[in-house]
């Protein structure tokens, strides 16, 4: 008992240091936590509590116009709305997701699939779950910004083109960024912005689209506006001026027509491209909201292959346009001498094979020379030319004149077209060049492919004298590329003689489309599609059918203008693709001396369009222009063309 006694007083002052020592472990806790609150995590509060007082709301810059050479808009922007989705509070938008499906018409699983795919984004970074608000979607948003507080509206700059896929290839369209893109872009592009694609969009995108702004809005608790604070403004893109001519433009939309098909005229003097088609086109409009995964399917899908600029990818065979690079070959080579005759019975036979001319069964040529060949096209000359250059020098020439090689223009996936050589076939098919292909690919048939642009950029640059300059299409582009190719006097003046006696001479392969008062000279050309026996055996249906080549320019020396157009599956060259090359030149020619008065017509189409006056918006304006072709035929590689 004495023991326990005196030890009374021990338990109670143990007691008394042990609470003191947890009072004192709480309070430094406290202090440690106020500390780490107040000093450490200041900012980090500070910006979470600005958050949710303070509301950021980009401003999307407009992407720049496009003007035409003289100034007029050719594509332009209209404001719309999206509707951005705030996803600060998770638990608020898990709640209100279906009022929104209902309010917006958008499917549940459609907005959840939309918010899984931006999981990776930070919480107070919105999102836009409809690129398009309606005038209901509007009204919508405006009465349920109390109850629904994750909704906003968001101003942007839509692209607006001519109707109608009006020089569609050329201009490109712009679509959605890609989850790709957004990585790339360092946080400059965010889920939602539009970009460049293809065409001139996607070339000079960085010009083009500008820098966005910030609005921040002060709101209340339930997410109103109550306050607004200084805006970033956001910077336009720039404006770029094109060296497309709009009159020319429309008159190479509307003579082309529905068929399938391109024309590119461009100036030989500077590279400028004064007109781009390619049909059929897709309409870009429907690319400036966004385009479905059904409707890119069919797209793509389309056997027509709306999605193909035909005027720098269609990589089809020559056919008798290829004689000029022949004949100029032949001339500076003088492999045979410039003297040099053939007699055409319509037929020749070369090394075990017998080859047709384009006239068998219709007529022959008797005896040709160079001038006679090229203005009559006469393909039994040009074989006994090929056999002798044979297909090393011809591809030497080929390619330094500009085949086989990318024209360098201003225009994203151009195609390279094919110049075959000994080297080429020992590396892609690994076995010996056999001479009788030679003979197929003197006429421009074979494996030799080429693009409407680059077969423009070769005649013009040969009737220059040898200057091929840069194709481009931007207005006073700097550092116009420029290559040269030794073409003697003579050359130049035998070539030319004979391509303006094509068009003006009285057996001349394309004498009806002489114009008068222009000195207009060209080269038809028509590319079969399946060699005559198998056709025979086949039939001769459309999709047999042979492709149509003309590439004409004017004046004879030194052209202002030069117009190639391919028309597929469209016959001889020079009924099909000729008189588009006509209409575009007598368009330059009537412009050039002020006789349209201000209108602008295909010479064989009754389809009038008023002109654009200078700083009109284009898309205002909507052309009537025909309906698209459908099925594209496909080049293979076959001899004998006209």
């Amino acid at each position: 008992m004495s023991y326990w006694f005196g030890n009374d007083n021990r338990l109670p002052q143990q007691r008394l240091a042990i609470v003191s020592y947890v009072i004192v472990g709480m309070v430094g806790m406290l202090l440690v936590g106020f500390w780490k609150l107040q000093v450490i995590d200041s900012d980090k509060f500070l910006q979470w509590a600005e958050r949710n007082r303070v509301r950021s709301i980009p401003v999307i810059a407009p992407r720049g116009r496009m003007l035409d050479r003289d100034g007029r808009v050719l594509i332009d922007n209209y404001p719309s709305f999206s509707v951005l989705l705030l996803r600060d509070d998770p638990v608020q938008v898990e709640k209100s997701l279906p009022a929104i499906s209902d309010g917006l018409g958008i499917p549940l699983s459609d907005l959840r699939e939309q918010l899984q795919n931006s999981r990776n984004l930070k919480n107070f970074q919105p999102i836009v779950i409809k690129p398009e608000a309606s005038k209901a979607d509007v009204a919508f948003i405006d009465s349920h910004r109390t109850d629904i507080p994750v909704l906003e509206m968001l101003m942007v700059h839509r692209r607006r083109y001519l109707p109608g896929g009006f020089m569609a290839h050329a201009s490109g369209y712009v679509g959605e960024v890609s989850e790709q893109q957004i990585e790339a872009s360092n946080g400059r592009f965010r889920p939602g912005d539009f970009v460049g694609k293809s065409g001139l969009e996607r070339q000079y995108n960085d010009l083009l689209q500008g820098t966005d702004g910030m609005r921040r809005v002060v709101v209340n608790s339930v997410g109103k506006e109550v306050d607004h604070l200084p805006t970033q403004e956001a910077i336009p893109g720039k404006q770029i001026q094109l060296t497309i001519d709009y009159d020319l433009q429309q008159v190479a939309e509307q003579s082309l027509g529905a068929r399938e098909g391109a024309v590119v005229a461009l100036d030989p003097r500077s590279g400028e491209i004064l007109a781009m088609v390619s049909h059929p086109a897709p309409d870009p409009n429907d690319f400036a909201v966004r385009v479905s995964n059904e409707e890119w399917k069919q797209l793509n899908d389309d056997p027509a292959k709306p999605l193909l600029n035909r005027a720098i990818q269609a990589q089809l065979a020559p056919g008798s346009v290829f004689k000029i690079i022949m004949a100029t070959a032949m001339l500076e080579d003088k492999v045979p001498p410039s003297s040099f005759t053939a007699f055409c019975p319509a037929y020749a036979t070369f090394y075990g094979r017998q080859f047709k001319c384009w006239v068998y069964g219709k007529s022959s040529h008797g005896i040709v020379d160079l001038h006679k060949a090229i203005v009559e096209s006469c393909d039994i000359f040009f074989y006994n030319v090929g056999q002798r250059l044979g297909i090393d020098r011809i591809s030497y020439y080929a390619t330094h004149l500009g085949l086989g090689r990318r024209t360098g223009v201003d225009l994203p996936s151009e195609e390279t077209g094919l110049v075959p050589s000994e080297e080429w076939v020992q590396r892609v098919f690994h076995r010996k060049w056999y001479a009788g292909e030679t003979i197929s690919v003197a006429i421009g048939q074979g494996a030799v492919t080429a693009t409407p642009l680059q077969l423009a950029r070769v005649i013009g640059g040969i009737a220059m004298g040898g200057v091929f300059k840069q194709p481009h299409l931007l207005k006073d582009a700097p550092n116009v590329g420029e290559e040269r190719f030794n073409i003697s006097e003579s050359t130049v003046e035998k070539v030319t003689d004979a391509m303006y006696g094509v068009v003006n001479e009285p057996h001349g392969t394309a004498g009806a489309l002489k114009l008068t008062g222009v000195d207009f000279s060209g080269k038809s050309g028509t590319a079969q599609i399946i060699n005559y026996d198998l056709r025979s055996r086949l039939g001769k249906g459309k999709q047999f059918k042979d492709n149509s080549w003309f590439v004409g320019y004017a004046p004879r020396r030194t052209p202002e203008i030069v117009v190639s157009v391919l028309v597929q599956a469209g016959g001889h060259g020079s009924e099909a693709a000729g008189p588009v090359v006509r209409d575009i030149v007598k368009a330059y020619y009537d412009k050039k001396t002020k006789k349209l008065d201000g209108t602008v017509t295909a010479e064989n189409k009754d389809n009038k369009q008023t002109h654009l006056s200078s700083g009109t918006p284009a898309a205002a304006i909507e052309p009537a222009l025909p309906a698209r072709g459908a099925v594209a035929a496909q080049a293979t590689q076959s001899e004998d063309p006209r």
